[in-house]
């Protein structure tokens, strides 16, 4: 047990220590070194089992820049972790700059593709081209641009103004197939273009169109047009000879400049998501498009979404906005430049498996008001502007508990605002198997029963269960001068009680491991934490920041004293059984009254 106002001893020479992939953790020599590259962690691929590790298992490989073959006067940047900077926004805290013409970098192939994805970084107001080269020779140009990307001023509300402040989120993803297949062992080289261009890292799979699955009963939409769709689908759900169970939508660009409705149950089946894409009017900003479903039952799989947003707005830009539907399924969608992938309220049933959601302005995918018993499985979120995977117990738009979630094997990387996981109240949801990593701003995972203006559910009695999660180079700062950790717990509005950690591994923070933090009003705790309790922990590498928030960093855990605008020390307390506490600047930090750390 730590004492209120005791630290830790020294920190031991070797012990555990997290490795790289992010799996289980493994005994290993640490030798700090203050030069030391952040590692990463290479995503999980299709030749693994789906189930095995923490994160997801997507059908495509990741290749980071920097550990590519570099020419030409390309230059690695980093590491840092500065917001707006290359570097500091790059996954793994570096990147490779192609600043001079003829620099380049090169990446060798473990399984064969005929797709490229490239995180890139081009100057603001720029649009250009990264030459594609494979095996020494040219295949085509990739398209960059800087559109959806550089946010200035408020951290709140940044604007597309360079005058307003500070940049923020200045990476973005661009695509192409590259119309030739490249082998195991296959070299493609991207080479600066027109305008000079940062790569963080490339992701690379092959694919192949999905056939109809069934021409008599799949209705294949007379066009792409949005008119077209939605005559299939009110064919489908007009049908009275019970012959037609869905929509069927060839390879091809599908125009969408409102919402489809889908009034009726219907499987709708895309021939992949490379090939079926929706885009919202190139010619127009923030478009508010995607589905309205109104029928249970409904699935939609195989195909892309491509929004024209480049701001947030709250409210609209929800590709699917969905409320009082059940049993719906989401499969193998990829969604991008919009504000929300899937939001749901009042959902029962609803998986979401196997999908990618990327460069959004606010969540991946949320669940709020009452939603139950609904699978989030195997899905990665890349570069969200607000929690990356979430459930929210709100109450405001009706629903009782929000219990029996389970979200399982995710990845969450470099969200620029709010965390990777977040659960914001509820009862018996699980969350297990995760990984995430890089976040800019915010945690890796937020626990917090904040009512945000609106009435929510408490936390518990049915346990609120993270089971399995890795955390690599997590927290950030927000809101002034609030610090965020890799494992933020904050007890605010509602109860916040039945909280259960069990194997978790923590590495490389920002500032601090795990942090509890609670709410004050009139300068008096709203609620203590309780019922919480963690087993198998592993927090290493928090070191001390040397940034303006360096005294409030480098804690492994951390009983937050330290009064932000308004509020107060943590109050209440947490058990940790089997905590192990490795090359931190300091292991455990309590020197409240009012927070009570046990170990055991």
């Amino acid at each position: 047990r730590i004492p209120a106002g005791g630290t830790s001893g020294p920190i031991p020479a070797g012990g555990f220590r997290a490795p790289g992939n992010g799996k289980y953790p493994i005994r290993a020599t640490v030798t700090p070194d203050a030069n030391e590259v952040p590692i990463k962690r290479a995503n999980d691929t299709s030749s693994q089992d789906l189930y095995v590790g923490r994160g997801a298992a997507m059908p495509y490989d990741t290749y980071e820049a920097e550990d590519g073959v570099l020419r030409g006067g390309a230059t690695v940047v980093g590491p840092n972790r500065t917001i707006g900077d290359l570097a500091g926004e790059a996954s793994g805290r570096r990147a490779v700059t192609l600043g001079t013409p003829g620099s380049s970098v090169e990446f060798t192939t473990r399984r064969a593709t005929n797709t490229l994805v490239a995180r890139v970084s081009v100057p603001d107001g720029a649009e250009g081209t990264i030459g594609v080269y494979v095996n020494g020779k040219y295949v085509k140009d990739l398209n960059v641009t800087s559109r959806y990307a550089w946010l200035y001023g408020p951290e709140t509300g940044p604007v597309n103004d360079p005058a307003a402040g500070p940049a923020r989120h200045v990476y973005d993803e661009a695509n192409t197939m590259l119309g030739v297949d490249v082998p195991a062992g296959g070299r493609i080289r991207l080479v600066r273009g027109s305008v000079p261009a940062t790569v963080d890292f490339v992701s690379v799979e092959r694919v192949a169109p999905v056939a109809n699955p069934d021409p008599v009963r799949y209705v294949v939409p007379n066009g792409f047009t949005q008119e077209a769709l939605q005559a299939a689908l009110d064919k489908v759900r007009t049908d009275i000879t019970g012959t037609l169970v869905g929509v069927y939508l060839p390879a091809g660009d599908y125009e969408n400049s409102s919402k489809v409705r889908v009034d009726g149950t219907v499987k709708v089946v895309g021939a992949g998501p490379w090939f079926t894409r929706f885009h919202a009017p190139a010619d127009a900003d923030n478009t508010d498009a995607g589905f309205a479903v109104t029928a249970n039952g409904s699935s939609f799989a195989g195909f892309s979404y491509w929004g024209n947003w480049t701001t947030r707005i709250d409210g609209p830009g929800k590709v699917f906005d969905l409320a009082n539907v059940s049993n719906l399924t989401f499969d193998n969608l990829w969604i991008e430049h919009t504000v929300v992938g899937v939001w749901g309220t009042r959902l029962q049933g609803v998986t979401v498996e196997n999908s990618r959601f990327r460069d959004l302005f606010a969540d991946g995918v949320n669940f709020t008001n009452g939603s139950t018993r609904n699978h989030v499985v195997n899905n990665e979120a890349r570069t969200t502007g607000d929690d990356s995977f979430a459930l929210f117990a709100a109450t405001d738009l009706g629903g009782g508990d929000q219990r029996d979630n389970l979200f399982d094997h995710l990845t969450a990387t470099t969200p620029w605002r709010a965390a990777g996981v977040a659960a914001y109240g509820g009862q018996a949801n699980t969350f297990k198997d995760v990984y995430v990593a890089d976040t800019l701003a915010g945690p890796g995972l937020t626990v917090s029963s904040l009512s945000f203006g609106v009435t929510m559910r408490d936390f518990g009695p049915g346990l609120t269960t993270f089971e399995g999660v890795t955390l690599d180079r997590a927290g950030g700062h927000f809101f002034g001068a609030q610090t965020f950790p890799a494992v933020w717990l904050f007890s605010a509005t509602t109860l916040f009680r039945g909280v259960r950690f069990d194997h978790v591994t923590i590495t490389d923070p920002t500032y601090s491991g795990i942090m509890f933090q609670t709410n004050y009003v009139n300068g008096r705790p709203v609620t203590p934490i309780t019922d919480t309790e963690f087993t198998d922990v592993t927090v290493s590498g928090a070191h001390r920041s040397g940034d303006q928030f360096d005294a409030k960093s480098g804690f492994g855990v951390w009983a937050n004293e330290l009064p932000e605008p308004g509020q107060g020390p943590a109050v209440g307390s947490a058990v940790f059984r089997g905590l192990r506490l490795y090359d931190n600047a300091v292991d455990v930090k309590n020197t409240t009254t009012t927070f009570t750390i046990g170990r055991s």
